[in-house]
């Protein structure tokens, strides 16, 4: 299956940058993630997202899901579960192992759907 391979430029920018601030992010009262090293992407006009280090996340609130997606400005991302003490939730979160060059940064790093967990920056 061919697919696209898009670069960001005026009409569809994006942006990595390091967050200055430290994140924290807690699902079902429980703190999964706490870093100094998030990355803030910025794409076109979505809501900024966080990209956590892998190596800042509770390992145990993750499991590994089947779920692929393709996107033709980042690549394949593959998705995470959360595991929460009120249950599991599906492909709650998400990863590019091999970003394409314009997003490289965030090789290493994960996001959270924010309807899922509540993010905090300080």
């Amino acid at each position: 299956m061919e697919r696209s391979v898009k670069i960001p430029g005026p009409d569809h920018p994006i942006t990595v940058e390091p967050n200055p601030s430290r994140v924290v992010v807690r699902a079902g009262g429980r703190v999964v993630a706490d870093t100094t090293k998030a990355l803030t992407l910025r794409e076109a006009s979505y809501p900024p997202v966080q990209y956590i280090p892998l190596a800042d996340v509770e390992p145990s609130a993750l499991e590994s899901t089947d779920s692929r997606t393709y996107c033709p400005y980042k690549g394949d991302a593959s998705y995470f579960s959360l595991v929460t003490a009120d249950g599991t939730i599906a492909d709650a979160v998400w990863t590019y192992d091999k970003p394409y060059d314009a997003v490289g940064t965030i090789a290493g790093h994960v996001a959270f759907y924010p309807q899922h967990v509540e993010l905090a920056d300080s």
